[in-house]
């Protein structure tokens, strides 16, 4: 495996991230050392709350949540999945798979021994994040999951499909456009540019390139089986579940219905649908934080529920800014 690493000056002065770098290495079946970055704010003995980010995006998508959730008295990990934000980069697609970053994360969960663990995950961070929670059930007090799922083969959305064309179609992934294309508001050129700093070129991409694929979509794909295994500890998870949806995803609307029917833990939380986009942590990220924390009774919905919708969102709309390139 030839591994990639994005230079440290790519992360200078980005918009509003002032968190230092904390690294694990983590080493592959195959032998293959990979650095896996993290942000890691407030006391190491506070309650642990889990950020986990997905497709393209990394801990960046954060870093309005992380400072209030520190403020009140958690500790606040953020990773960057193998092939994003200041993580090692494997350089070909067929690299990654999503039984590797399974593996890629469990690594890490188990070398930084967390415990107590309050969980919030969106997109792939998801579709990872509940694969640890049912490996490591044990490990997790509570977990909060928005536009994401647990996909074992039966079928898309029109949305998703769109999504999965446009990836593996577009010449250049513009990864900071892609983020802005999935959010209600539009992003500044800064907040843009440090979606993209991660991916110098066009080679620094295979991982995001290849993630739409992996999605478990029909029986023949990888990971069906297991998707599968993990539902059936999840539909023993007794412990608090929330979904935190937004109204304006058209790749995920609707798939919170699954979690709140098939899940235990979910009887009797404050569900809640959230103003925005794919990106929620972009257009509320003060709503989204009490839906971050073990505490879910303590936060009732109505607070977000009527905040004002500011436009009607499609899957990836074409009319949105493209992200300048960095550096």
């Amino acid at each position: 495996m030839i591994v990639l690493r994005t230079p440290d000056s790519r992360f200078e002065a980005l918009a509003d991230w002032p968190f230092p770098p904390h690294y694990v290495e983590i080493t592959d079946a195959d032998g293959t050392a990979l650095r896996l970055h993290y942000v890691d704010e407030g006391p190491r003995d506070a309650p642990v709350v889990l950020l986990m980010h997905g497709e393209p995006s990394w801990a960046y998508l954060y870093r309005n949540i992380i400072a209030g959730l520190v403020a009140k008295g958690h500790r606040v990990v953020a990773p960057d999945l193998i092939g994003f934000g200041r993580s090692d980069k494997p350089s070909r697609r067929e690299d990654y798979t999503y039984e590797r970053h399974v593996a890629w994360m469990s690594d890490w969960l188990t070398a930084l021994d967390l415990t107590g663990v309050t969980l919030f995950c969106q997109d792939w961070g998801g579709l990872i994040g509940l694969r640890l929670v049912a490996a490591f059930p044990e490990r997790f007090a509570a977990v909060a999951v928005g536009n994401t799922g647990l996909p074992t083969g039966t079928g898309w959305t029109e949305g998703f499909k769109a999504w999965l064309d446009f990836s593996q179609n577009a010449p250049v992934l513009p990864v900071g456009g892609i983020v802005n294309m999935g959010t209600a508001r539009d992003l500044t050129d800064s907040e843009i540019a440090a979606y993209d700093a991660p991916f110098p070129d066009e080679t620094f991409k295979e991982g995001a390139r290849q993630f739409p694929t992996l999605v478990p979509t029909t029986p023949e794909h990888g990971s069906v089986a297991e998707n599968k295994a993990a539902w059936a500890v999840l539909e023993t998870f007794d412990k608090p579940f929330v979904t935190a949806f937004s109204d304006g995803d058209a790749v995920t609307r609707g798939g919170e219905a699954i979690f709140k029917a098939r899940i235990p833990g979910a009887a009797g939380q404050p569900h809640v649908i959230l103003t925005g986009g794919h990106f929620l942590q972009e257009d509320s990220p003060r709503p989204l934080s009490p839906y971050s924390t073990p505490w879910f009774t303590a936060f009732g919905p109505d607070a977000v529920r009527h905040e004002r919708r500011r436009r009607p969102l499609t899957a990836l709309r074409p009319g949105r800014r493209l992200p300048r390139r960095v550096g």
